[in-house]
């Protein structure tokens, strides 16, 4: 090797990061998108490393792969000349916030006037490294990001957690400037009510709505705020989740969809964690024709094995250390199946067995098509696991797919 590299591998990971952002950009030039002439006599900055040429643009988003998926994240030891390169360190960018829906319209198409791709990271805030890992991969896959930040009304029913559910903006948008110290873009939609048009309200509140003849509605219908337009995926949404809150996925759809017509995406990310969610958005994404690829990405975990989720704050110490039995009995029932124990009977007794005996109550232990979602008998074919239980009073789900044949 030579004398005149080194391994930066101890180094933490924000110089790692600026470290290949330089390499990168070897005798090219970058400027963030989105700064007019006008933007820079108003003093916004823009960043630029030495070299010469103009910004390069992306390719377009191209579909994820198992081997994207390894790496995505993953930060790789490199090389540097000690006697050549010099690293400085890159002032760090708190994103850009829009409010108004019109505003981030106009944004996105500006952008796509410019030639560049969007990716969009839907989340409801209180952001974790899950969703960190989700804004890292739409920055492979686009020019620019969009992370949304909006806790939907439209997907709780009026007995549910949406006035508990946490919330840390100044947090959030620490963590991402983190992500974008290397100079990616991203900018953070934060719009205050997606379901109040003009402030124009009902005198009184919708019972019905979709919901199901009146008898369920969402706390958007509770509020009485004029919206009467849902999507529904009709037979994704049934089961799994469905059964229990059956207002959500009406919900999930109808303000994905308003995220996709406002931001105009050219991808958009989703965890599987909430693995019927992408399901049903693919689904609605392939229906409906939206001209946006749909990118699944691994659940994030915790290093314990908890699979990381906003709600997991609420956990008490002990109930969090019992909530791993999720994660420990879906991992034994993926390494029973891969040894040839096929029968899901067997294995679903085996997982509640696990929880409950860890103090968790079960809302539901499904092993459905990866596909479909129906219900299975026995492991033929791609499966996932999925599990709803309760540790306290939080709701926890997790999952874990399967892929054996017979």
């Amino acid at each position: 090797m030579d004398p005149n590299f080194k391994f930066l591998d101890t180094c933490d990971l924000d110089t790692q990061r600026l470290i290949a952002a330089l390499g990168a950009a070897d005798d090219s030039r970058e400027t963030e998108m989105g700064c007019s002439d006008g933007d820079k006599q108003q003093g916004k900055r823009v960043i630029e490393t030495a070299g010469c040429g103009g910004p390069t643009r992306k390719e377009p988003p191209k579909r994820e792969t198992a081997a994207g998926r390894a790496t995505a994240g993953r930060v790789v030891p490199i090389a540097i000349p000690n006697h050549q390169q010099t690293i400085q360190t890159m002032e760090t960018r708190e994103p850009e916030v829009i409010r108004d829906k019109e505003a981030m319209r106009r944004w996105s198409r500006s952008m796509r006037s410019q030639g560049k791709t969007i990716g969009l990271v839907p989340t409801m805030g209180f952001l974790h490294d899950g969703h960190l890992s989700l804004v890292r991969q739409s920055l492979t896959l686009s020019d620019v990001t969009v992370v949304s930040i909006y806790v939907n009304p439209g997907q709780f029913s009026p007995t549910e957690d949406l006035s508990t559910y946490p919330s840390d903006f100044s947090g959030d948008l620490a963590k991402l400037t983190a992500v974008s110290s290397s100079g990616s873009v991203i900018v953070v939609f934060n719009p205050k009510n997606l379901y109040d048009y003009d402030g124009v309200r009902n005198e009184k509140t919708n019972s019905g709505g979709g919901g199901g003849g009146g008898k369920v509605v969402s706390c958007v219908e509770e509020g009485g705020l004029g919206h009467e337009t849902w999507v529904r995926v009709e037979r994704l949404e049934k089961g799994l989740c469905g059964k229990s809150r059956p207002v959500f996925f009406r919900g999930v759809a109808t303000i994905v969809t308003k995220l996709f017509n406002i931001v105009e995406p050219d991808v958009a990310m989703f965890g599987k964690k909430d693995y019927q969610q992408w399901r049903l958005i693919k689904r609605m994404v392939r229906d409906l024709d939206f001209g946006i690829e749909i990118v699944g990405s691994d659940i994030a975990r915790e290093k314990d094995g908890l699979a990381m989720s906003s709600r997991n704050v609420h956990l008490s110490a002990e109930d969090r250390q019992r909530a791993l039995s999720i994660s420990r009995s879906l991992a034994m029932a993926k390494a029973y199946a891969e040894q040839g124990k096929i029968g899901c009977k067997e294995l679903k007794d085996m997982i509640i067995s696990e929880i409950v005996g860890a103090a968790g109550r079960i809302d539901y232990v499904e092993i459905v098509d990866q596909e479909t979602l129906e219900g299975v008998e026995e492991i033929k074919s791609g499966v996932v696991i999925c599990v709803a239980a309760w540790f306290g009073t939080v709701r926890l789900i997790d999952n874990i797919e399967i892929n054996v044949t017979v």
